[in-house]
């Protein structure tokens, strides 16, 4: 098979799709034939040599795909071979084919392409599992999403309005606001001239920015608020204000998806196939694709990404 490989750490002209051994399934795992994959930052900062792929994990990039059961591992119940499937991976995802441990594979939802499926793995579970899970936040509370028009941020808008909750979000420019308004958003923040500070309350905050915002998260907080933190764009090291975390008797927790133990990936993959995808086959929550590039050319969409300029999901197909 062909996997597009990282030839050192750099900047996008460092992926080339080559030729790689081909995966085969272990007990209890799928192998998929890949019909497509989709770009994370999490990509973009594996690329660049600072988030190495967890042990035993495929070294290509890529953390979700969609494509065609191929064979069944060991161990394997519940899936056939031929039945169209979305997973989260580990890693491997930018490649023809992929092994992946079969309770991290979920069916392709009633009427979504098979295609757009490849941008629903990673976000469904991310924003599931720190919004909802972790988060616990409720109908009536209001959301904070960072990064309104990013694959998290248009997923998130959808799930916490189809549950119920207020949301805002922040935005960098007045098309982004336009689209995240039109999924739902109440109220769109244009970082670049608006302080979202004086739009809180929140009683969820959902953050990929990191050091650079936090202490106005923590000042935007509500009391009981959960500041819930899933990346470090702006850096990973600031100071905390405690004593105002404790006036609010406030929480932070920063998670990652990727390195947690593949009993917890199983629980969340659970949770999200009984609470999120009756949402996307009734039509409450949809896929937003910006667009679909072919894998061959993954260093064209990890520059797009990096320029910030895309409303929801970069795919990458085979």
């Amino acid at each position: 098979m062909h996997a597009i490989v990282i030839r050192e750490p750099g900047d996008a002209d460092v992926l080339e799709w080559e030729p790689v051994p081909d995966p085969a399934p272990k007990p209890g795992e799928v192998l998929i034939d890949v019909v497509a994959s989709a770009v994370n930052r999490a990509d973009v900062m594996q690329r660049r040599g600072l988030y190495p792929p967890p042990d035993g994990a495929p070294p290509y990039p890529g953390l979700e795909v969609s494509g065609r059961v191929a064979e069944l591992g060991p161990e394997v119940t519940g899936l056939r071979v031929g039945d169209e499937v979305c997973a989260l991976l580990n890693g491997g995802g930018y490649a023809e084919r992929v092994a992946v441990p079969a309770s991290q594979v979920l069916p392709v939802p009633r009427g979504v392409d098979v295609v757009d499926a490849a941008g629903l793995p990673e976000v469904a579970c991310t924003v599931w599992s720190n919004v909802f899970m972790l988060g616990g936040l409720r109908a009536g509370e209001t959301l904070l999403v960072h990064g309104g028009g990013s694959g998290i941020g248009t997923f998130a808008i959808q799930l916490a309005k189809a549950r119920g909750a207020r949301v805002v979000t922040t935005v960098g420019s007045a098309e982004k606001a336009a689209r995240c308004r039109e999924l739902g958003a109440d109220v769109t923040v244009n970082y670049r001239e608006d302080d979202f500070v004086r739009h809180g309350p929140y009683d969820v905050i959902l953050d990929l920015i990191g050091a650079k915002y936090l202490a106005r998260n923590v000042d935007a907080l509500a009391v009981g608020g959960r500041l819930m933190v899933i990346g470090l764009q702006g850096g990973a090291r600031a100071e905390l204000d405690i004593g105002k975390l404790l006036g609010k008797r406030a929480l932070v927790h920063g998670t990652t998806l990727r390195a947690r133990p593949l009993e917890e990936k199983a629980e969340i993959v659970a949770d999200v196939l009984e609470n999120v995808w009756p949402l996307l086959e009734s039509g409450a929550v949809r896929t937003v694709v910006d667009r679909r590039i072919p894998m061959r050319d993954a260093s064209t969409a990890h520059r797009l990404l990096e320029d910030s300029g895309h409303v929801g999901k970069i795919l990458l197909t085979v």
